[in-house]
């Protein structure tokens, strides 16, 4: 099930993402921006979606609007929780989101550094754009935007 974080779980999301992210500290000499962000605001603006798997929250999403597409801002799965599907459900769900909204994609961005996620990404239908001088590898897939296939229909009367 995914579902908006509530306001009492800012503090496990921060954790979650601190866990998810530890293994990138070393390589990137710094923590990532996701480690150090108050998730109270995301929350408090309905951005925020957690994943939860036998009745406990195992994951979470941040999404937002940008031009012309649901951008992922975070993505995080609990380490002991990752390899089970998790990751891939919150992206279908912002893919449902892109759709019902009527948008034609789903953009992310990731560090460079955080190479095993690209892997995820493209199997799951993603395309990477472009990499920025900053060090940030563009993501973006296309969604199909659901459109009536039936012709109108008209009373002869």
């Amino acid at each position: 099930m995914i579902r908006r974080a509530r306001p009492d779980e800012a503090t496990w999301a921060l954790e979650t993402v601190r866990a998810a992210f530890q293994l990138y500290v070393p390589r990137m000499g710094r923590e990532p921006g996701p480690m150090r962000r108050d998730y109270a605001q995301p929350i408090a603006q309905g951005l925020l979606y957690v994943r939860e798997h036998e009745g406990r929250p195992v994951g979470l999403m941040e999404i937002g609007l940008e031009p012309g597409a649901l951008g992922v801002k975070r993505l995080a799965v609990a380490p002991s929780e990752q390899g089970q599907g998790h990751g891939r459900a919150l992206l279908d769900y912002a893919e449902g989101e892109a759709r019902r909204l009527g948008l034609p994609f789903v953009r992310l961005v990731t560090n460079a550094a955080m190479t095993e996620n690209f892997g995820l990404y493209r199997h799951l239908g993603f395309h990477e754009t472009h990499r920025d001088a900053e060090g940030y590898v563009h993501f973006e897939k296309s969604v199909a935007v659901a459109r009536s296939t039936h012709a109108p229909t008209t009373s002869s009367g």
